[in-house]
Parts: structure tokens; C-alpha cells; sequence
């Protein structure tokens, strides 16, 4: 059983593992045409099949660095007075 669904301007659909053995190639040509197929097991979610393009902006979300505090509020323009030194920030061993 197929279940479409749009979250966000993205069309989502839900198959089932056995469904998606069936019919593989066809969840692979929905991949790869921009929609996110889920496929479950046993009524849960178990995994995702997106296109190479999604799921290379995904890899590049989770390995981008994460700017600390002390960074995000140097962000802030230079005008607001948040009373803060000019100074660029230091790594502290914590």
C-alpha cells in the first residue's frame, strides 16, 4: 500500500517493505524525480529513499560546522550596542 503525503511543498509517499521489494525501480524513478519515499516495517518507519542531489545536501547539513555563541553574536551588526570587545573569540579547553 502506497500513502502520498505533502509536508512543506514536498511530496512524501509511504510503502510498505513488501510493496517496495514489488516494485523497487519504480521507488528509485520517484527518488530521483524529487519526492521522498519512506518504507515501513511493520507499520513504523525504517527508511528513506530520496535522490542523490537531497541526499547530498543532507550529508553537507550534518558534516557543516556549527558555529559557537561567541561566533553567532559576532554575526550581529556593528552598530548594536551589545556592549562586546571588537576582539575575535578564543577556543577554551573545556
Amino acid at each position: 500500500m502506497t500513502i502520498y503525503g505533502h509536508i512543506m511543498g514536498l511530496v512524501m509517499s509511504t510503502v510498505s517493505l513488501k510493496d517496495a521489494k514489488a516494485g523497487f525501480s519504480a521507488l528509485v524513478d520517484e527518488a530521483a524525480s524529487g519526492e521522498f519515499v519512506t518504507i515501513t516495517r511493520h507499520g513504523k518507519p525504517a527508511a528513506v529513499v530520496v535522490s542523490v542531489e537531497a541526499a547530498e545536501a543532507a550529508r553537507k547539513a550534518l558534516t557543516a560546522g556549527k558555529p559557537n555563541f561567541g561566533e553567532y553574536l559576532m554575526t550581529f551588526p556593528g552598530d548594536a550596542d551589545l556592549g562586546r570587545g571588537s576582539s575575535r573569540m578564543r577556543d577554551v579547553d573545556l
